[in-house]
C-alpha cells in the first residue's frame, strides 16, 4: 500500500467532507473545527455553517489539514495550522514551549475500515512535509502519552506519543491537558 498526502484543497473538499463531516449535512459536528476557532465562534456555527466555514477555509493560500490517500480513495485526514492562529495560542493547558511559530497538528483521523494498515505515519509525515513546504520552522502536537495502552477511538484523533516520536519528534514539555484519560505532552520537531 503506497499513501499520499495532500493539501486539503477546495478541489478536494468532498474528500473532506468524507473525512470529517457528518452523514447528514445539517448535523452540528466538529468538522475538525473544535480546535481551530475560539469556543464562541464554534457554538455559534450549526448545521451546514460548519460544513460552509470548512469549505472557505479550503478555499484559502494555507489549507487547514492534509488529506491521505490509497489509490484514489481517500483514508485519512490531519488537521494542521500555525499556532499562532488556534485556541493553541491563549492555551492555559498545553505550554508554549518558546516564541518560534510553530505550527499545531492536532487531529489524525484515520477513515474506519482503513484503521490498523499503518496510515497514521504517513498522514502524519505529510502533514509536516506540508508545514516544511509553507515556511514553519517547527511543527508541534499534542498527543497523549498513553505508553503503549489502547486509547478509547473517540480520544484517538490526538495522537500518541509512540506515532509522533516514530514520525521524528521529541518531548518538548508535559502538559495540564489530559485526553481519554491520559495525560497529553508537547512533542515537537524542527523543521529549519
Amino acid at each position: 500500500m503506497a499513501i499520499t498526502v495532500h493539501p486539503a484543497t477546495l478541489a478536494r473538499f468532498e474528500d473532506v467532507a468524507t473525512m470529517i463531516g457528518p452523514k447528514r449535512p445539517d448535523a452540528t459536528v466538529c468538522w475538525c473545527l473544535s480546535h481551530r476557532l475560539d469556543s464562541r465562534t464554534n457554538r455559534e456555527l450549526t448545521g451546514t455553517a460548519r460544513g460552509d466555514h470548512v469549505k472557505s477555509l479550503c478555499r484559502k493560500r494555507v489549507a487547514p489539514g492534509v488529506l491521505a490517500y490509497d489509490g484514489d480513495e481517500v483514508v485519512g485526514w490531519a488537521a494542521l495550522a500555525p499556532r499562532s492562529q488556534l485556541p493553541f495560542a491563549r492555551s492555559t493547558k498545553i505550554p508554549h514551549v518558546d516564541d518560534l511559530d510553530v505550527w499545531s497538528i492536532w487531529c489524525l483521523r484515520v477513515r474506519p475500515g482503513h484503521r490498523g494498515q499503518g496510515i497514521s505515519r504517513p498522514l502524519l509525515e505529510g502533514a509536516v512535509d506540508y508545514a516544511r513546504a509553507k515556511g514553519a520552522p517547527a511543527v508541534e502536537g499534542y498527543p497523549v502519552d498513553n505508553k503503549g495502552a489502547k486509547v478509547d477511538l473517540t480520544m484517538a484523533y490526538v495522537g500518541t506519543r509512540a506515532l509522533f516520536e516514530a514520525a521524528g519528534f521529541t518531548m518538548a514539555s508535559t502538559t495540564d491537558a489530559v485526553s481519554g484519560g491520559f495525560p497529553r505532552v508537547v512533542m515537537r520537531l524542527a523543521l529549519s
